[in-house]
C-alpha cells in the first residue's frame, strides 16, 4: 500500500513521532491511523522509561500570562542537552504546558506528589459520598476508586486529559515528546498566579 505524504504529515502531527517511524509504522498498519497512533504511543512509552535515569540539567522556564495579566504560570522543563532546550518541539511543549496549567490549575505534578493526609481525606469524603447516597458496602470501594480517579485528573497535571485534545492526558504527550527529542526530560516544577489569590 502506498502510504501519502499527507498521511504521515497528520500521524506526525498527532504522535510527534519522526517521519521515518510515521511512515514505517503506517505501512506496518496497512495505513490504519488509529493503530499507528496507538502503536508509536507504546513505543514513547518505552523510550521514556529507558531514559528516566538519565541527568537533566538543560532546559527552559516557560512564562504565561493570561487574561490581561490575571493569571500567570511559571514552569521550568529540564532536558540532557541545549540542543534539545533549544529546538522549536521542546519550547512549543513547554508553552502547551504552561497553557495547560494555566486553563486547569493543577496542585500536583502526579499522583505520587499527593501528600497521604490529602488521599486519606479524599477517600473518607468519597466513602462518605457513597454512604450517604444509599449505595451498598459492597461497591463503595469501586465508587471510591472512580472517585479518586476523577480527583486525580482534576489536581495531577500529567493525569489531565490536554486541554486541545481530550483522548490524550498530559503524561502521554510528555512521553512523546521524550521519544522524539530521544532525551530525558523532567517537568521539575510549575506555579500558577491568579490575581486577588494565594499562589498555588
Amino acid at each position: 500500500m502506498e502510504i501519502s505524504a499527507a498521511l504521515i504529515k497528520q500521524l506526525r502531527e498527532t504522535t510527534g513521532a519522526g517521519i521515518l517511524d510515521c511512515r514505517k509504522t503506517l505501512e506496518q498498519t496497512g495505513g490504519d491511523m488509529d493503530k499507528a497512533v496507538a502503536i508509536l504511543r507504546e513505543k514513547g512509552l518505552a523510550a521514556a522509561a529507558k531514559r528516566a535515569d538519565r541527568v537533566t540539567k538543560d532546559g527552559v522556564i516557560e512564562l504565561y500570562s493570561h487574561g490581561n495579566g490575571r493569571v500567570g504560570v511559571m514552569v521550568e522543563i529540564n532536558c540532557e542537552t541545549d540542543f534539545v532546550a533549544r529546538t522549536e518541539e521542546f519550547r512549543h511543549f513547554a508553552h502547551e504546558l504552561a497553557l495547560q496549567i494555566a486553563a486547569n490549575s493543577p496542585k500536583y505534578l502526579d499522583i505520587a506528589d499527593i501528600p497521604e493526609k490529602v488521599l486519606e481525606e479524599e477517600k473518607t469524603v468519597a466513602a462518605g459520598k457513597a454512604k450517604a447516597e444509599g449505595k451498598p458496602d459492597a461497591v463503595i470501594e469501586k465508587i471510591v476508586e472512580g472517585r479518586l480517579a476523577k480527583y486525580y485528573q482534576d489536581v495531577c497535571l500529567l493525569q489531565q486529559p490536554y486541554i486541545r485534545d481530550e483522548t490524550v492526558t498530559v503524561g502521554d504527550m510528555f512521553k512523546q515528546i521524550i521519544a522524539s527529542t530521544r532525551e530525558n526530560l523532567v517537568i521539575r516544577r510549575f506555579a500558577r498566579w491568579e490575581l486577588g489569590t494565594e499562589a498555588e
